[in-house]
């Protein structure tokens, strides 16, 4: 038979759980938010038939190219989140802008050679102010993160 006694004066309170490495670092929480917010979009706008993808990885399984979401921007996320990092107000605003047009020029480039195309409906001024306003919740989300953390 097993006793047990309690320590007298012994007022401790259980520790909190605490969570993994991962959702602790503002980075990776962050470059994971952007892949899921970027997975999400592609599956709404292609559901909803304002573009495709012709050229796809398992086309019979996923309607989406997944490729860009789950590789292509936990890549760009990282080096966008190390950059502004790097700069300053200015530079974060020039630098949201720069990007936002160089995705418009990249989207029209991946229409040109075959990996996606757009509903005739669709304006290339979406993709400027779409990835405007992606890149700022993903860098907001990210300080967010980095205040909370101290």
């Amino acid at each position: 038979m097993n006793i047990v006694k309690h320590l007298n004066g012994l007022n401790s309170q259980p520790s909190p759980k605490k969570r993994s490495r991962f959702w602790n670092n503002p980075t990776l929480t962050t470059i994971f938010l952007s892949s899921i917010l970027a997975t999400y979009l592609d599956l709404f706008f292609v559901g909803k038939q304002m573009y495709h993808f012709p050229i796809r990885p398992l086309p019979e399984v996923f309607s989406i190219n997944i490729t860009f979401p789950l590789a292509g921007v936990p890549v760009l996320a990282f080096v966008f989140l190390q950059v502004m990092s790097r700069v300053n107000k200015w530079g974060k605003v020039g630098l949201i802008v720069f990007i936002s047009l160089l995705m418009t020029i990249f989207e029209k480039f991946s229409e040109l050679i075959g990996w996606f195309e757009h509903a005739s409906t669709w304006n290339h001024l979406y993709t400027f102010f779409g990835y405007l306003l992606f890149l700022t919740i993903i860098y907001s989300f990210y300080r967010g993160l980095e205040k909370r953390k101290g």
